[in-house]
C-alpha cells in the first residue's frame, strides 16, 4: 500500500511534507498541492531578513573590524606605543593592522560606520569613524607643522598633506566633510581643503575638463575615478553651499557617461583612453559599483533645481535597470557582469545592493520593481561574511585592462578593503528598507507593500 503523505499549505505559499520514516519518494501532482507554491531549493536565503538580523551581521563587522584596525601611532623602530600626541617624532606611524587608516577603501568604511550608526542607533560604529578621522587629523597636523620633512616617504601622513592622485583625495575627503557634523574636530577643515584644491586644480583633466589619468595610456578614463572625486565634490557644494563644487561634480557624471555608457546593456565599461579609435568593452562589476555609489551621493546633496539633476537622475536609473537584468541566481552579479561564466564578487554586489535600496527609501525607484533586487542582493551578501567577521569573495585591487583574462583571473581575499565598507553601508540601507516597507512572501514571491497596508486583501501601486 502507497504511504500516506500529508501536506500542509501554509498561508504564505510554502508547504511542508509529514512523511512516514518508511517513505522513499513523494509523488507531487496538481491534485494533492498547489505545484506553484511548492518551494525552490534556493542558493541562498530567500525572503526578506529581519533587522535583528542584518544588525547582527554588521555587529560581526565591527568586532573583527575595530583591533584589526588600532587606532595609535607607534616608534617605528621601536614599536613602542606613543600614547600622548604631543611626544610623537617623525618616526612615528600608525600602529600596523589588517588594513591602513588612510586609504580610499577605508573613506569608504568610515562613511558606512556613520551609516550604520544612524541605521542601528548603536553608538559604537559612529565612534569608530570618528576616533580615527580625529587621529589622523592630529596627526596630520602635527607633521604638518614638520615643514622640513613633512613631504618625505616615510610620513604616515603624506597623502593628507601631499595628495598625488584621486585615490588620495575623493574618498578620504567626503569621510572628512562627513565626520565634521558627527564629533569630527574643526582641525580637519584645513585638509579638507587640501583634498579638494587637489581634485578641484592639481589632477590631470582633459581640455573639456573630465578627470582623467595618463596610466596605463595617456589620457585615460578609470571610471573608478568618479567615486574618488564626485562623493567630494558633492559633499563640498553642500558643506560651502557654492554651486561651482555641484556643476563639477554633475559634469565628471555626464561626461564619463557620455564617452563610457552602453545604454543598449545598461552598463559602464571600465576605461576610456582619448587616442583609441575601438575601445573594448569590459564591464567590470567594481567599477560600475563606484560610478553608481557616485551617483547615488551626488543625487542625495544635488540642490533639487540644479540644472543637470533630472539627467543624472536618468542616468542612474537606466544603469539600475542594466544591473537588474544581470543579477546572478544567487543574488551576486559577476565580476564582468555581464559574462556569467566570471566569479560572483562580493564588493560590487554590496554596492548594487545598496544603492538600490536607496534608490527606493528616497523615492527614486520603485520599490515593487527593485525592492526584490536589493533583498536578493543582500541575502547573498551576507552569505560571504565569515564567522569571524571578515568580508568573502571580494576582488582585490584592479588595474584596466584590455582583454578578459585579467578580470576573470583576479584574486579574491578577506583581506581585500574595498569589500567592508559597502557590505557595512548595504546592511544599514536594507535596515532602513525594513523599516519603510512591509515586505512579504505571498504567492511565494518577494512583494513590497506600504506599512500597514493590508495586503491579504488588498492591491497596491507604487506612484513616484
Amino acid at each position: 500500500m502507497e504511504k500516506i503523505v500529508i501536506l500542509t499549505v501554509l498561508f504564505s505559499g510554502a508547504v511542508s511534507f509529514s512523511l512516514s520514516p518508511q517513505s522513499t519518494q513523494i509523488k507531487i501532482t496538481d491534485s494533492n498541492t498547489p505545484l506553484h507554491a511548492l518551494q525552490p531549493d534556493y542558493p541562498v536565503p530567500y525572503g526578506a531578513m529581519k533587522s535583528e538580523n542584518i544588525t547582527a551581521v554588521l555587529n560581526r563587522i565591527y568586532d573583527f573590524l575595530d583591533p584589526a584596525t588600532p587606532a595609535n601611532m607607534i616608534d617605528r623602530q621601536t614599536k613602542s606605543k606613543i600614547s600622548d600626541l604631543k611626544q610623537l617624532t617623525q618616526g612615528a606611524i600608525f600602529e600596523p593592522g589588517v588594513f591602513r587608516l588612510v586609504s580610499y577603501e577605508w573613506g569608504v568604511a568610515y562613511g558606512a560606520m556613520l551609516l550604520a550608526s544612524e541605521a542601528t542607533g548603536d553608538p559604537k560604529f559612529r565612534e569608530y569613524t570618528i576616533k580615527r578621522i580625529n587621529l589622523i587629523g592630529d596627526v596630520a597636523t602635527w607633521f604638518g607643522n614638520q615643514k622640513s620633512t613633512s613631504q618625505q616617504g616615510g610620513n604616515p601622513v603624506r597623502s593628507v598633506l601631499d595628495p598625488r592622485s584621486l585615490d588620495d583625495a575623493g574618498s578620504m575627503c567626503a569621510a572628512m566633510i562627513r565626520s565634521l557634523n558627527s564629533g569630527g574636530k574643526s582641525s580637519l577643515r584645513p585638509f579638507i581643503d587640501n583634498y579638494i584644491d587637489y581634485i578641484s586644480n592639481k589632477q590631470q583633466r582633459l581640455n573639456d575638463g573630465t578627470l582623467a589619468r595618463n596610466r596605463p595610456l595617456f589620457n585615460t578614463l578609470w571610471l573608478d575615478d568618479l567615486y574618488m572625486s564626485v562623493p567630494a565634490l558633492a559633499q563640498m557644494g553642500k558643506l560651502t553651499g557654492e554651486m561651482r563644487y555641484f556643476d563639477d561634480a554633475s559634469k565628471q557624471v555626464l561626461q564619463f557617461a557620455q564617452r563610457m555608457f552602453n545604454g543598449e546593456k545598461g552598463l559602464f565599461m571600465h576605461g576610456w583612453v582619448q587616442d583609441m579609435d575601438v575601445h573594448p568593452e569590459f564591464f567590470w562589476a567594481r567599477c560600475n559599483g563606484w560610478a553608481l555609489l557616485a551617483m547615488s551621493e551626488l543625487l542625495d546633496v544635488l540642490p533639487a533645481g540644479h540644472p543637470s539633476r533630472e539627467e543624472i537622475l536618468r542616468l542612474f536609473r537606466d544603469h539600475i535597470r542594466g544591473l537588474a537584468s544581470f543579477q546572478g541566481a544567487a543574488g551576486f552579479w559577476h565580476q564582468l557582469i555581464d559574462r556569467p561564466d566570471s566569479y560572483y564578487e562580493t564588493s560590487a554586489t554590496a554596492i548594487f545592493t545598496y544603492c538600490i535600496a536607496h534608490g527606493i527609501n528616497q523615492g527614486w525607484l520603485d520599490p515593487q520593481a527593485y525592492g526584490p533586487v536589493a533583498v536578493l542582493g543582500w541575502n547573498a551578501v551576507q552569505t560571504r561574511v565569515n564567522d569571524e567577521g571578515q568580508v568573502e569573495g571580494t576582488c582585490v585591487g584592479t588595474g584596466m585592462a584590455f582583454d578578459p583574462a585579467f578580470y576573470y583571473h583576479r584574486p579574491v581575499n578577506v583581506a581585500a578593503a574595498h569589500g567592508y565598507g559597502p557590505v557595512i553601508m548595504a546592511g544599514a540601507e536594507m535596515i532602513r528598507l525594513n523599516g519603510n516597507y512591509q515586505i512579504e512572501i505571498n504567492d511565494s514571491a518577494v512583494m513590497f507593500y506600504p506599512q500597514g497596508h493590508d495586503w491579504k486583501i488588498n492591491t497596491y501601486q507604487f506612484t513616484p
